[in-house]
């Protein structure tokens, strides 16, 4: 069975990346790409049957821009439109087809992390049955910088196997934000200090070991680096892509409310690179 790419196109300028970066992974990655646009059900039945041809060739118009612009070959591909709610429908699609991964331009709404919870990126993060890719920077930018946030939860072994899996050739940095109780009442007690050295060492060993059990499953394996620092989670994430974005960042969306959420609001209201986020298993 074809594998299959799955990219919304809104048909707006600030889609026209994530058009490119689709054609691209489709082409590279031996993928069927389909390319579909959500159109508004509530619209007149002679509208929309007029509105849906245009649409279509549209679609078609810009991809051959696109690709003339990016010197990339035309992978097999299917354009259509569909009607309804754009997240539904997106969602909908991807589970119908199959889809190996869904591609999604980045949110419009720069450095306003309160508008994103509703918008069709952040329902279709929530509800995908595949890796979801929010595209920002351009398609001629390779991915061999990823950063993957770690801990020992099943959504982060999931993500990392994904990683592993469709990367092979990328420079991993996997990232894990640790604290211990006690640092800021005891941080200058020796005793304390060498306790606390002890722990973070344990802690490195069990990533460690965890990292490697996820490589024996896997025949070609990237190179991996292991960075550990204290913090909060978010604090530490947002610091990092600040001061060293990397090429892609590759983060699993548990689909609950708290910390997981505001985490990934607040990243897709400020992308510092393109973002991969993996459901939860």
């Amino acid at each position: 069975m074809t594998r299959t790419l799955l990219f919304a196109c809104d048909l707006s300028e600030e889609n026209r990346s994530a058009y490119a970066r689709a054609i691209r992974l489709a082409h590279e990655n031996g993928l069927r790409l389909d390319i579909i646009h959500v159109l508004d059900p509530h619209l007149p039945k002679l509208a929309l049957r007029d509105l849906e041809q245009a649409v279509v060739e549209e679609m078609q118009s810009l991809m051959t821009d696109i690709r003339e612009d990016y010197a990339l070959p035309a992978p097999p591909c299917l354009t259509q439109t569909v009607a309804g709610a754009p997240y539904a429908e997106i969602i909908r699609e991807a589970h119908e087809r199959d889809a190996d991964m869904i591609v999604l331009g980045a949110h419009r709404k720069r450095g306003q992390p309160d508008l994103v919870a509703g918008t069709t990126l952040a329902r279709v993060l929530r509800g995908a049955p595949c890796p979801v890719l929010s595209v920002s920077h351009l398609a001629t930018q390779d991915w061999n910088d990823i950063l993957v946030p770690i801990d020992f939860s099943l959504t982060c072994r999931h993500t990392l196997r994904e990683t592993l899996k469709r990367f092979p050739d990328a420079r991993l940095t996997l990232l894990h934000a640790w604290d211990l109780p006690g640092e800021r009442e005891l941080g200058s007690d020796s005793d304390y200090a060498r306790w606390r050295d002890r722990q973070v060492e344990r802690l490195r060993m069990q990533l460690e070991n965890e990292i490697e059990r996820l490589m024996a499953e896997l025949d070609a394996v990237p190179e991996l680096e292991l960075e550990l620092e204290q913090g909060d989670p978010l604090d530490v994430l947002m610091g990092r892509l600040r001061q060293q974005p990397p090429d892609l960042l590759a983060l699993g969306c548990r689909g609950q409310k708290g910390r997981q959420s505001q985490l990934t609001e607040q990243l897709l209201s400020e992308p510092h690179c393109d973002i991969m986020v993996c459901r939860a298993w």
